[in-house]
């Protein structure tokens, strides 16, 4: 198996595995789940609390990903019962502010945005009309 150390994306390419990236930063679950472990390491049900709204399924699902990525680490604590502890790698760490930007973004343009959203409904049932 070989390792790239260093290979520039091209993500206008719909052949280039950057899209891949652009998928996996882009879903508003990763988003929450990296500000959330930006706090330090996490339980599942500590991260699942945090977010609010994410089924145990989809966070499993979700933090497999990360992890397979390489943006979370899961370290097993030989206990009993066992402890499972979620966290930022390096590279997690990296994506942190432009997630942390992106969110901060979200709550300050919900308002126009959905806003925006209602107009352009209520245009359209005007059209139909």
């Amino acid at each position: 198996m070989s390792m790239r150390t260093h290979w520039e994306g091209d993500a206008f390419d719909p052949e280039c595995p950057t899209r891949i990236v652009l998928d996996r930063v882009g879903d508003k679950w990763t988003v929450l789940i990296v500000d959330v472990l930006d706090g330090g390491p996490k339980r599942f049900n500590e991260i699942r609390l945090a977010i609010g709204g994410i089924t145990p399924k989809v966070l499993t699902s979700t933090l497999r990903s990360l992890v397979a990525d390489g943006l979370v680490d899961r370290e097993v604590f030989a206990e009993v019962p066992p402890r499972v502890e979620y966290s930022l790698t390096d590279l997690g760490r990296s994506l942190q502010e432009p997630v942390a930007a992106l969110r901060r973004w979200a709550e300050a343009n919900v308002a126009a945005i959905t806003g925006n959203r209602d107009r352009h409904a209520e245009a359209g049932q005007a059209d139909r009309a």
